[in-house]
């Protein structure tokens, strides 16, 4: 079997371009280059924190520059006619296209036999299954219905109550989904059927292995070259799954076995490509699939990343909310930012760079947090020594 052999820098260049950073950034994204790079990445993960703005919007952002947010809004959540989105459990929680929902009701029909989900919400796949039918039969009778609408309690910030622990399994076993998301991002749950268009609910069950084939497929385009376990996490299949369905996707020639010299066994994808160069300029959130994959960020751009919310204030290297900023082909820099919407302004608490950073990095990153606090409409709150830092 012929076995591609990839210089570090090929497949830095390959990964770039399958995420859409070789391309120059539209002069006003619209509706077709928002959807573009949806079809592009195949998921947006969602993250509650707001400290900047919703994890969701920024991969767009980071692609394309600044774009209408409501556009992605409809598409998520807006009237039935306009959603071309939905939620579900991918990589993590995430955004998906519609044409995907076929392809992960094997991982409902799991939860909703208590093979899938976390460990708590399982006992309503059994011997608790009366209790979630019963909020079922709720929200079928009454609509759409958010867990602060039913639970007689009040549940502590890291504590679902318990009509929030059934509504998440009837929400994982695909039986409600979101209906919208509340200005607090709270999400309001309906039935699926009243959700998902007719023409996509209607279609049928693609058979695990399928699915799962379907699926790496997708992740290999989007990741353009990856190892087994890469190809994997994308949508957080089982190993076992997923070695079955890259041994397919190799057999038909839409993998290629691939060696980069560093990197452990890898598999590029037939309609990769390798510009010769990337100028790219973005900042990249942390649940950004180029960066998301600590490993294969330090393994593809020799940088270590980690997010630090969850590490005390003391304790934090570079900050709170750190956005790796990507420059040409190199991860250049960190900087750690926050959104004073009461202040109205863009602050950039610091900017740590990397050792030799290259020429014309400081100037462009002023430019990216200049065009962020634009989109942002903020005033940017940052001085020329912020960045030389």
């Amino acid at each position: 079997m012929t076995v591609v052999r990839l210089t570090p820098s090929e497949a830095r260049r390959v990964a770039l371009a399958a995420q859409g950073f070789h391309a120059a950034r539209p002069a006003a994204a619209g509706h077709r280059h928002l959807a573009a790079t949806i079809d592009r990445l195949g998921l947006h993960q969602i993250d509650s924190v707001n400290v900047l703005v919703r994890a969701h919007y920024l991969p767009a952002f980071s692609r394309l520059g600044a774009y209408d947010k409501t556009l992605l809004d409809r598409r998520a959540w807006g009237p039935k006619r306009d959603r071309r989105l939905f939620e579900y459990w991918a990589h993590e929680c995430s955004l998906l296209p519609l044409a995907l929902h076929p392809l992960l009701r094997w991982r409902m029909a799991r939860a909703d036999r208590g093979q899938a989900g976390y460990t708590g919400m399982r006992v309503f796949a059994g011997e608790r299954r009366a209790e979630a039918m019963a909020l079922l039969a709720r929200l079928r009778d009454e609509g759409p219905l958010s867990a602060s609408d039913i639970q007689t309690g009040r549940a502590g910030w890291w504590e679902w109550s318990e009509p929030k622990r059934m509504l998440e399994w009837l929400f994982y076993a695909g039986h409600v989904t979101t209906a919208t998301r509340r200005r607090s991002f709270e999400r309001v749950y309906d039935l699926a059927e009243r959700v998902i268009p007719p023409d996509v609910f209607s279609l049928p069950d693609v058979p695990e292995a399928e699915a799962h084939r379907e699926l790496v497929d997708l992740s290999a385009r989007a990741l353009g070259i990856a190892t087994a376990a890469e190809l994997r996490d994308y949508f957080r299949l089982d190993a076992s799954d997923a070695a079955l369905a890259i041994t397919r996707l190799v057999e038909e020639g839409s993998l290629l076995p691939a060696e980069v010299p560093g990197w452990p066994a890898a598999y590029l994808h037939r309609d990769a490509q390798c510009p010769r160069r990337v100028q790219a300029r973005a900042l990249l959130a942390p649940f950004d699939p180029l960066v998301w994959e600590r490993a294969r960020t330090e393994r593809l751009f020799g940088f270590r990343y980690r997010i630090e919310i969850y590490t005390p204030a003391a304790k934090r290297q570079y900050g709170y909310y750190v956005l790796p900023f990507l420059f040409g082909e190199a991860l250049v820099g960190r900087v750690d930012l926050k959104a004073d919407r009461a202040g109205s302004r863009l602050v950039v608490h610091a900017v740590h760079w990397e050792k030799g950073v290259a020429e014309g990095a400081r100037e462009a990153l002023g430019m990216e947090l200049g065009a962020l606090a634009g989109w942002l409409e903020l005033e940017r709150d940052s001085t020329d020594r912020d960045l030389s830092q």
